[in-house]
């Protein structure tokens, strides 16, 4: 950007950040407890928990990464957006209601009486009447390791956005960006997430509308853009042909196989299994909120990633020399097309994106360690004030950690961030299907799931290398194995009384869609 016009970007970004500040110190005095922190008291209304369900889930990815792809090889990558769209959906009508229900009824496999389990590890301790804690400490183990990278992921966009804006260093980069996120999280924790990321997703979606329908205007017309785009490259507008951006050149490449449309399809699968993502169907709340949730959820994302796609046409057709680097089509549109107090926020939508889901990550990898690790090992008994201080304390610890893989962590490292969609989605994502649909499901079997469906995403991609060689996306053999292995083992575990009045508990409860709910307040 013109140095004679950061003006605009500084103020606007000012703003932004110090509004997520004031929003968390609104919601400071309503964080009382540690259920409080980690889930908001399950008191969530619709609209907060959808939009912080997307929010939390589209980081930079849907405004660099969706638009980029389309822009190096055009409509062939939309089959990942067509995934996800029936992902999420699926996500939502099969796993929420369900989940919402059982990690609150559970019974508490130490205490007796209803569990109310705030973290995806101590509800499957308590849902399989696990006495070795082994599926509460793997799980545990698995949240927090991925995190650390799924939020130093998130700490090299941000580095990225402030030195192309404002020509900042990575630390300070990092200490900016990441300083403000940490505050929101520690001062107001999962109400302020949630409320904050209700911001970040109108903000979004907004930047996405507004970028195309400027481009378009001034290109045009939307079959103006069409005609350049296929000039272009023959395969562009084709969702079943190759296409890359090679030396300044489209070129058409072999048509789409099986293999990249299944592995497109397949990223939706993630869903299911994605903890900051589900910690929203646990904290809705009543199950009557979910299916109007639901609808302004999905159709959110499904309108997000469809604008997501047209930036990347648009770009196509904008610039007449191809960018070197695709995946700043659409920084570069808003550099181009607005005055810079409009490009300001515009940009600061990017930020958004990255922060509403590092602070989610965050979060989740918090309470593993505090509600999973010290409460499940060390001090069951702990007081939940304590363990809402302690919460706040292990955001920092786990910001600290991540900002450092993100400034001093090489390429091999950072490479683990592209395993961990695929490793949540087949670690957790069979076990809690079956875990909530099938009654005769053991604490063996959700182990095997587990730690086979988060061992293969990690080791598919080295072995298709040495002996494979078709390129399918991990998630596909990892899902598949999970599942194998849960019904191969599931008979070594027992399945006991408790663990089937629960299971027949929380179906009828469900079946009855919280009719006889009292009705609360919502947030």
């Amino acid at each position: 950007m013109n140095p004679d016009s950061l003006v605009g970007p500084i103020v606007t970004f000012t703003i932004y950040l110090g509004l997520m500040v004031v929003m968390a110190l609104y919601f400071y005095n309503k964080t009382k407890s540690q259920s409080d922190f980690v889930l908001g008291g399950r008191r969530l209304g619709s609209l907060v928990t959808a939009l912080s369900a997307n929010a939390s889930d589209f980081s930079g990815w849907l405004l660099l990464g969706l638009p980029g792809a389309i822009y190096a090889s055009g409509l062939g990558e939309a089959w990942i957006g067509v995934g996800l769209a029936s992902g999420f959906l699926g996500s939502w009508i099969l796993l929420a209601p369900r989940l919402r229900v059982y990690t609150e009824r559970v019974t508490d496999v130490h205490k007796g009486g209803d569990s109310d389990s705030l973290t995806l590890s101590a509800f499957l301790e308590n849902r399989f009447n696990d006495r070795t804690r082994l599926l509460r400490g793997i799980s545990a183990a698995i949240i927090i390791v991925f995190y650390f990278f799924y939020v130093a992921s998130g700490m090299t966009a941000m580095m990225s956005l402030f030195d192309q804006v404002f020509g900042l260093n990575p630390v300070l980069a990092v200490i900016i960006g990441l300083g403000i996120v940490v505050a929101y999280t520690v001062i107001g924790g999962y109400l302020a997430v949630s409320v904050t990321d209700v911001v970040q997703a109108m903000m979004m979606w907004l930047a996405l509308l507004v970028v195309p329908v400027v481009a378009i205007s001034v290109l045009g017309g939307l079959g103006e853009v069409v005609d350049t785009v296929g000039e272009r490259g023959d395969n562009l507008m084709s969702a079943f042909g190759g296409s890359t951006l090679q030396d300044g050149v489209w070129t058409n490449t072999e048509t789409l196989g099986w293999v990249v449309i299944i592995s497109g399809l397949a990223w939706g699968l993630g869903y299911f299994g994605q903890p900051h993502i589900l910690a929203r169907y646990m904290g809705i709340r009543s199950l009557r909120d979910i299916p109007k949730a639901a609808t302004i959820s999905v159709t959110w994302a499904i309108t997000a990633m469809a604008l997501a796609l047209l930036v990347g046409f648009v770009g196509i057709s904008y610039f007449d020399t191809p960018l070197d680097d695709p995946e700043q089509v659409f920084p570069r549109l808003i550099d181009a097309l607005m005055n810079p107090w409009v490009a300001g926020f515009l940009l600061a939508a990017i930020l958004a994106a990255v922060m509403s889901t590092a602070d989610s990550q965050l979060l989740v990898a918090s309470s593993a360690i505090t509600e999973d690790v010290y409460k499940g090992f060390f001090n069951k008994d702990a007081d939940p004030r304590f363990l809402m201080w302690l919460s706040r304390a292990t955001v920092v610890v786990v910001a600290v950690v991540a900002a450092a893989v993100a400034l001093f962590g090489d390429s091999s490292v950072m490479d683990l961030v592209g395993y961990a969609w695929a490793g949540f989605g087949a670690g957790f994502g069979p076990v809690l299907i079956m875990a909530v649909f099938w009654k005769r499901m053991t604490w063996v079997g959700a182990l095997a799931g587990m730690v086979s469906g988060g061992g293969m995403a990690i080791l598919w991609d080295y072995i298709d290398d040495a002996f494979i060689g078709i390129g399918l996306y991990a998630m596909v053999p990892a899902v598949i194995l999970s599942f194998t292995c849960i019904f191969l083992f599931n008979s070594l575990g027992r399945v006991s009384e408790q663990m089937e009045a629960d299971f027949d508990r929380v179906k009828a409860e469900v079946e009855r869609g919280g009719k006889d709910e009292e009705p609360t307040a919502a947030v």
